[in-house]
């Protein structure tokens, strides 16, 4: 009984030396993530795990806030593609296109020909009279009884 008792509280001596070693390694983890290495962020991960099939009402408060972060923290491909000033940047590009765009319009509005024969209004009476004799949309159109529009003139 005496022996079986000692085992018991070297086990729990044992759990409360690795719970207190995990716990110095957990702590402050989301501020120390990035500078850790690969091998140590590995180790952590491999520690929290082997606590997390223990019960977890035994683990510590910064065990599960540890856990948490290395599960779904913004760390490896997690984290933000955006950096600050990104948005500033993104906009000063709009910005560049639309003035681009606009100042070639422009230069092609000014150098351009004159408008097609189309547009004037003697083509577009021509097409409405045309569309008359052709008896086009007779329901609601040009060619309809009582029709009041304008038809192809602007």
């Amino acid at each position: 009984m005496l022996r079986a008792a000692s085992r018991q509280l070297a086990g729990v001596q044992r759990v409360a030396a690795r719970r207190n070693a995990s716990t110095l390694a957990v702590e402050n983890l989301e501020a120390r993530w990035k500078t850790l290495s690969t091998q140590e962020q590995n180790s952590i991960a491999k520690q929290l795990e082997e606590a997390q099939k223990g019960d977890w009402k035994v683990l510590s408060q910064e065990d599960k806030k540890a856990a948490y972060y290395i599960a779904f923290g913004p760390h490896g491909p997690r984290e933000p593609l955006t950096k600050p000033g990104h948005s500033a940047k993104v906009w000063g590009g709009v910005a560049g296109v639309m003035v681009a765009s606009a100042a070639l319009f422009y230069v092609i509005r000014v150098n351009g020909e004159e408008k097609p024969a189309t547009f004037s209004k003697e083509w577009q009476e021509a097409t409405n009279e045309y569309l008359k004799s052709q008896n086009s949309n007779p329901i609601s159109g040009i060619s309809s009884e009582g029709y009041k529009g304008k038809g192809y003139v602007q």
